[in-house]
């Protein structure tokens, strides 16, 4: 009797090991899944940093190329309020909070990527500044039915003139965010992305703008795996396309590194997705 209930608790022992190799290997391995779950934040990350960043400007006299009425670039389906309300007379040093609310049907920005929601966001009023705070919050807020959650912050900075560029903005965006899925699946990231005007910035139009990002953050998948991730050629988003264009992010976790690259420039719907070696095709969008 003892030597049976001995077999079977190495028996169990077997079995439990087993298991943890298989959790173990399911939690290195990185997925075609995860990898496009990943894009879809990184394209809602720069919609929401240059949403965010237009408003700072519109009708405040803090910024300035290319912004003109209270909407800025968005939609006419996006309304804007503002305390104080617009039209009153700001005084450097007051506290500025504007709600910007997409509706709750679905709303388009120029690029196609669809809306929803709320984002409120509050800075003070200093507009010859070279530095500004933003804080920003979500409040049933999706983009492109993924719901963000969580309170944040950007500076933005403007720089030095150089060669190319005039006097511009940079924009540091901190990240902490949870991301839930229409499949239920939730991802929280924290981390820092850096945005630069690197084309367009010196024109009286929005849609020629064009941004380099960089950055590094640390995302929890909901396998509780946790991945780091930084931009090694940095990514290039332009106004006109609904998805990042160019650029290389390298993710590691547990030994294992992948590759995520946006391609060559093209305004398309493209990435591949390395791991391993093997390369996957992505199909980016809403």
């Amino acid at each position: 009797m003892k030597t049976k209930i001995i077999l079977f608790g190495m028996f169990l022992s077997f079995l439990s090991i087993g298991c943890n190799k298989d959790d173990n290997n399911s939690r290195s391995a990185m997925s075609v899944e995860e990898a496009t779950a990943n894009t879809k934040m990184d394209i809602a990350n720069d919609d929401v940093s240059k949403i965010v960043e237009d408003q700072l400007g519109v009708e405040d006299g803090i910024s300035g190329r290319g912004i003109t009425g209270i909407q800025g670039f968005l939609p006419a389906c996006a309304t804007v309020t503002r305390i104080p309300e617009f039209g009153t007379v700001i005084e450097v040093g007051t506290l500025i909070t504007k709600t910007i609310d997409f509706g709750t049907t679905g709303c388009p920005l120029a690029n196609g990527n669809v809306l929803k929601g709320k984002i409120i966001i509050t800075f003070t009023y200093q507009p010859t500044a070279n530095s500004h705070t933003i804080n920003y919050q979500f409040v049933d807020f999706y983009h492109n039915a993924i719901l963000f959650e969580g309170n944040k912050s950007f500076t933005r900075i403007m720089s030095v003139a150089s060669a190319s560029v005039p006097t511009h903005p940079i924009v540091t965006m901190n990240l902490d965010m949870t991301a839930t899925f229409p499949s239920g699946k939730i991802y929280h990231r924290i981390g820092t992305r850096v945005r630069e005007i690197v084309a367009g910035y010196e024109t009286a139009i929005l849609v020629d703008n064009v941004y380099n990002v960089t950055g590094s953050w640390t995302t929890t998948f909901p396998n509780t795996t946790v991945q780091n991730s930084a931009i090694t050629s940095p990514l290039v988003v332009k106004l006109s396309c609904a998805n990042i264009v160019q650029g290389v992010i390298t993710s590691a976790r547990n030994g294992s590194t992948s590759t995520l690259d946006y391609g060559n420039g093209d305004c398309d719907n493209l990435a591949v997705f390395t791991f391993n070696g093997i390369a996957h095709n992505i199909i980016l969008g809403n």
